[in-house]
């Protein structure tokens, strides 16, 4: 069925239960799973929604982001060999989130990508955006939304 499943994670509640999905459809069908935190970076300037802080303070705080995503996918490793499935974690940095999504299940040749949906809709949709929209509209790889 499946070879290889793209879990993407946020640690969000929802977010969980499509890892908890994901690993249950890869122990079922044999696959392995490569588990994905997508980190953006610290915003530069006032117009991007940051506070004025210097290079140093940026570095840590991007560090910080770093090893919290790091710690959540090794989080869904440890979750995942409990179930004897094989995890690998990945952590990307980028702004585009989406983007990097379908570009980390090119590169591990993933033939499925599972992520959440949060349901927004109305104005919240159209203000904030869809990432897993984004991915099922660009995504030439199958994916699996769970909300």
């Amino acid at each position: 069925m499946y070879k290889r499943i793209l879990i993407a994670t946020d640690g969000s509640p929802l977010s969980e239960k499509a890892v908890e999905s994901g690993l249950s459809l890869a122990a079922l069908s044999g696959a392995t799973v490569v588990a994905l935190k997508v980190v953006p970076r610290y915003p530069r300037s006032y117009f991007e929604g940051g506070l004025p802080t210097d290079a140093d303070d940026i570095k840590r705080i991007e560090k910080q982001w770093g090893d919290a995503a790091q710690t959540l996918v090794n989080g869904v490793k440890a979750e995942g060999g409990a179930q004897g499935v094989v995890v690998k974690p990945v952590v990307a940095k980028s702004d585009l989130v989406a983007e990097a999504v379908i570009s980390a299940a090119k590169k591990h040749n993933c033939d499925l990508i599972v992520m959440a949906s949060h349901g927004r809709k109305g104005l919240k949709r159209l203000l904030l955006g869809s990432e897993t929209q984004h991915v099922l509209t660009h995504s030439h790889i199958p994916v699996l939304v769970l909300r």
